[in-house]
């Protein structure tokens, strides 16, 4: 009888500390790093952008709490954030130097280290969504253009034409440099989006969606869709997902690098992205960096006086913020 006892109690333990233990959970986000200046940012539009940002992380909370997995959630949250035209991904995306549009996203989960990818697509309503597909459903991890294409219209996903993706401030911020005859400015950095995710069965999933640079030429691709630069995840160390300078964060292999920084040197994932950062600026390259761990533990870097970015725990703590001093 008391063995019985014991063993039910012991029960009654493990489950309780196994269903206590699904309910961690972390989302964090960032809509792109660059310029930012709070006196030259209208209340109101900070305001806006807040209002998504804090959409995007309500969705993601929601999902987390129904017991969705981290693909799930980053694919859900990335959507709201391409549907806004606020930032430089899907709706928002800037333009190339022959005025269209042309976009780039990735995505890779930590449990399998399972990723997907596209760029250069001009028709695809949400790529992310895209990316994903190319994840699960493909023999491949990186489609690009005319090909990326195909493969989503053959998967069943929203196809738009590409003046589906036009705003006019992108369009006149494109006419504005090409007037200027002159290479891109730091804030046109600004806009990227990406979600990293821990969810209740500590899995990690990490995903980055960006229209590019203003002006782009000969289909440039820059790191947002690659993996190991733009887009990490491991279960073992970290998920992050980055915004700035491509071209510098390809030569770095800014992402795996911090989950290098993680697993051989034994940093903290705020004290990996700390220095993946400094080796950014070392190179003059600008940009931030999201990311979290198995624990939940949050890092939100950049070097740029701004970047638009919010996270929320199960613990209840959350924060969205613009400017380097908030």
């Amino acid at each position: 009888m008391k063995f019985k006892f014991l063993l039910i109690t012991a029960l009654i333990w493990a489950f309780a500390f196994s269903t206590s233990g699904q309910q961690k959970y972390a989302l964090v986000i960032h809509g792109g790093a660059g310029v930012m200046s709070e006196s030259a940012m209208s209340p109101e539009r900070q305001t806006e952008y807040k209002a998504t940002l804090n959409e995007a992380l309500l969705l993601g909370e929601k999902l987390l709490k129904e017991g969705a997995e981290a693909p799930d959630v980053v694919v859900e949250v990335i959507q709201v954030l391409e549907n806004s035209p606020l930032f430089n991904a899907g709706k928002g995306a800037v333009f190339t130097s022959e005025g269209k549009n042309e976009l780039d996203a990735s995505i890779m989960e930590g449990k399998t280290l399972n990723a997907g990818a596209v760029a250069g697509v001009r028709d695809i309503k949400n790529p992310i969504k895209a990316a994903r597909e190319v994840m699960e459903h493909s023999a491949h991890v990186f489609l690009s253009g005319g090909g990326a294409s195909e493969f989503a219209r053959d998967r069943g996903l929203e196809m738009v034409k590409n003046k589906y993706f036009f705003t006019e401030s992108r369009y006149q911020s494109l006419k504005q440099l090409q007037k200027r005859e002159r290479e891109r400015t730091e804030k046109d950095n600004t806009g990227t989006v990406g979600c990293a995710v821990l969810d209740t069965y500590g899995n990690l999933c990490a995903g980055t969606s960006t229209g590019g640079m203003t002006n782009k030429k000969y289909g440039r691709i820059g790191d947002s869709p690659v993996i190991g630069a733009g887009t990490y995840a491991n279960n073992k160390t970290c998920a992050v997902s980055c915004t700035g300078h491509g071209e510098y964060y390809i030569r770095l292999g800014f992402a795996r690098d911090i989950s290098a920084l993680m697993e051989y040197k034994n940093m903290s994932v705020a004290e990996a992205c700390r220095e993946e950062i400094r080796k950014l600026s070392e190179m003059n390259g600008t940009g931030g960096v999201i990311g979290l761990d198995a624990n939940g533990n949050i890092a939100m870097e950049f070097n740029t006086s701004g970047m638009f970015r919010g996270y929320l725990k199960s613990t209840g703590e959350k924060e969205i913020a613009i400017f380097k001093n908030e």
